[in-house]
């Protein structure tokens, strides 16, 4: 039976997990969990990398001391947020995090340098402000001079391998999240790039995901186990919807998928960007896969909102409610006493989440939620609608119905949305794996040491290895009243 490692990075937890594989099914451990905070230096919100990489090589010495010899480790991550090294291959500054403030306003001043239809059909990606061209472009305003010092620009999943193997390399999936990356010549956008102002003489060719960096560095080795100078590093789908879809254990094609957790990531695996007037107007954005495809979608700010909440009380009672017992509050309060749309700018990064929901239901007409189950049910049909509007919208691209959606991730375990979802959208909702961004990272290192040799054999895996749940759609009439309300909300803002 192999082992393998993978390193699952989220934006609030890590995680070292270890899969084992028997040639049949994949069992997965999690081997050492640590949280992932932000830090904030003066004005600016940075990542700890520091105590990142600490934390990585904390859980490899666990993973080594405990089973043994490790095959693979390969490390995935969110998207958009990068380091930039110097000449001799050392870190430029701290990376920051995607929610800093600095580019607020970046978009409308690109948009005078390059029009904006310009910049989607070269990139083919969804406007976002916290996108890393509008962080490069924030810098270049600001004069910053890590970008001319810089000669190396690593995504994080990039760094992490770089440590880990000494090997510099960009994977492709984490380089398309950048919006700076031409997904039909698979080669970065350097026109955009000059028309902004932004250099680029620090990006590197992409390698596609499976890519076999090397062994586990001497260094590493010593300050965790001695057994692991004989771990492959190998780059997965590095970024972790990649990852994530990868892992969904579909039997047909045409299904569409749900990565839910902090964010809501909705879209169809496509074998050819969709860069059309259509997609842009839509705001769909077209990232890399597994095997040449593409993930058409759409990010959608997920279950960050009940985080944020959650930890706004957290502050005021002096202890975080358990998840389960915000989710029970909410399973008894009233439907659809108001309706938010969940990517409103006003909840990228407010200081108290829930006055900023009250403010929108005032806003727009509506009696603010009372109490914390309110807050949260208005929450979780708020992003089941938007599921449904997503929904519509990604139909009308692929020219076709889909069956089923497919929930995958840390969302599939909540079941009132994954319920609310199923009849928001009037479609059966598979949920399940709960791991799949670990899950989707372990079978690309299997697929790279020639264990598995197939996509349709991976999610085959899958099916075979993890339970999954279903959720079909109950009466349709309330959620079709309320989603008339919700899309005169979102027209409204």
């Amino acid at each position: 039976m192999s082992q393998h490692l993978a390193i699952d990075l989220g934006a609030e937890s890590g995680r070292v997990i270890r899969g084992r594989f028997d040639g049949e099914r994949l069992s997965l451990e999690e081997v050492h969990r640590f949280p992932n905070r932000a830090v904030r230096v003066r004005e600016h919100l940075h990542w700890n990398v520091l105590a990142l990489w600490e934390e990585i090589q904390n859980g490899l010495s666990k993973a080594a001391s405990q089973a043994g010899e490790v095959a693979s480790v390969g490390v995935d991550t969110w998207g958009v947020d990068f380091a930039l090294l110097d000449a001799n291959g050392d870190l430029l500054g701290i990376p920051y995090h995607y929610r800093d403030a600095r580019t607020d306003g970046m978009m409308s001043l690109a948009f005078q340098r390059m029009p904006r239809a310009r910049i989607f059909e070269r990139t083919g990606i969804q406007f976002m402000q916290l996108n890393t061209l509008y962080q490069l472009l924030a810098m270049a305003e600001a004069h910053s001079p890590q970008l001319a010092c810089a000669r190396t620009l690593l995504m994080m999943p990039d760094l992490f391998h770089y440590w880990l193997s000494g090997s510099i390399a960009c994977e492709f999936t984490d380089a398309t999240t950048t919006q700076c990356f031409d997904p039909r010549a698979n080669d970065w956008a350097r026109d955009v790039l000059e028309a902004l102002g932004i250099p680029h003489h620090f990006l590197l060719p992409v390698t596609p995901p499976g890519t076999r960096l090397g062994r586990v560095l001497p260094s590493v080795a010593r300050a965790t186990d001695a057994s692991l100078t004989r771990t492959e590093v190998i780059a997965p789908a590095s970024h972790d919807t990649a990852s994530a879809v990868f892992a969904v254990p579909a039997e047909r094609d045409d299904f569409a998928y749900i990565s839910s957790g902090t964010w809501s990531l909705m879209g169809a695996v496509v074998t050819q960007p969709v860069i059309t007037e259509q997609a842009l107007a839509f705001n769909f954005t077209n990232e890399g896969g597994v095997g040449g495809t593409f993930r058409l979608l759409k990010n959608i700010m997920g279950l960050w909102l009940v985080q944020e909440c959650r930890r706004r009380w957290g502050a005021i009672d002096g202890a975080l409610m358990p998840y389960a017992d915000l989710f029970a509050l909410a399973a008894r309060a009233p439907a659809f006493t108001a309706l938010v749309d969940p990517d409103d700018p006003s909840f990228l990064h407010p200081e108290d989440m829930p006055a900023a929901i009250a403010e929108f239901c005032r806003r727009t007409g509506q009696t603010p939620p009372e109490d914390r189950g309110a807050i949260v049910r208005a929450i979780l049909e708020s992003l089941a609608l938007k599921y449904r509007h997503t929904l519509t919208q990604l139909e009308t691209l692929l020219g076709r119905r889909v069956s089923v959606i497919h929930v995958v991730g840390g969302g599939s375990q909540n079941a009132l949305l994954c319920q609310f979802t199923a009849d928001a959208c009037e479609r059966p909702v598979i949920a399940g794996p709960v791991e799949a961004t670990a899950t989707g990272n372990l079978l690309m290192q299997l697929r790279a040491l020639d264990t598995l040799g197939s996509d349709a054999e991976a999610r085959a895996v899958v099916r075979r290895s993890f339970a999954l749940t279903t959720y079909e759609p109950r009466d349709p009439e309330p959620w079709r009243e309320a989603y008339a309300r919700f899309v005169a909300y979102l027209s409204d803002t």
